[in-house]
């Protein structure tokens, strides 16, 4: 039975811990980079889900069945960024606080959002999302993380198509 507070504190890190062939610095920077993408993951993700929602006007269903296609693909990416992190040693979010305190992305809380202004700000969030993937990807290329860079390659490609999407219906002319 653990004495201090402290040995009971690294008995519970302990369990946690994955093996990992990656050095512990690798593993902190990339865990970092990781769970920040996630946080960024869950919050376009509920943003996307609101705007699915609460969208409206002449072309609704079109909107709302893009919006629901985006809603379930980046959410799919949820539980394979999270479970990465625990692949290669690291601990992730466990909360929505979690989430709002290493979120990049800002929420959008308006009662009323118009359907274009809508897609112009998926397509900057997703645009910004990107830039993080490639950050990301930089990072685990170096740190010679095949698995985790070959998975930020597949979500480049989806986040790329989205954001081709919502430009493409996002347009007046």
């Amino acid at each position: 039975m653990p004495t201090s507070r402290e040995e009971l504190e690294t008995r519970r890190r302990e369990a946690l811990k994955t093996p990992s062939k990656l050095g512990s610095e690798a593993v902190k920077n990339i865990t970092g980079a990781l769970n920040a993408l996630l946080a960024d993951v869950f919050a376009l993700y509920v943003k996307t889900k609101n705007f699915h929602w609460h969208v409206s006007g002449p072309h609704f269903r079109d909107y709302h069945l893009l919006l629901d296609e985006h809603g379930s693909q980046i959410f799919a990416m949820t539980d394979d960024i999270a479970e990465r992190v625990r692949k290669i040693g690291g601990t992730t979010i466990r909360s929505i606080g979690h989430v709002a305190r290493l979120q990049r992305l800002s929420d959008n809380d308006a009662e009323f959002v118009d359907p274009l202004d809508m897609l112009a700000e998926l397509r900057e969030d997703n645009q910004a999302l990107l830039a993080s993937m490639r950050e990301a990807h930089d990072l685990c290329s170096e740190e010679n993380d095949v698995a985790t860079t070959s998975m930020l390659e597949n979500w480049i490609d989806q986040t790329e198509r989205r954001i081709w999407f919502l430009f493409e219906t996002g347009r007046t002319r």
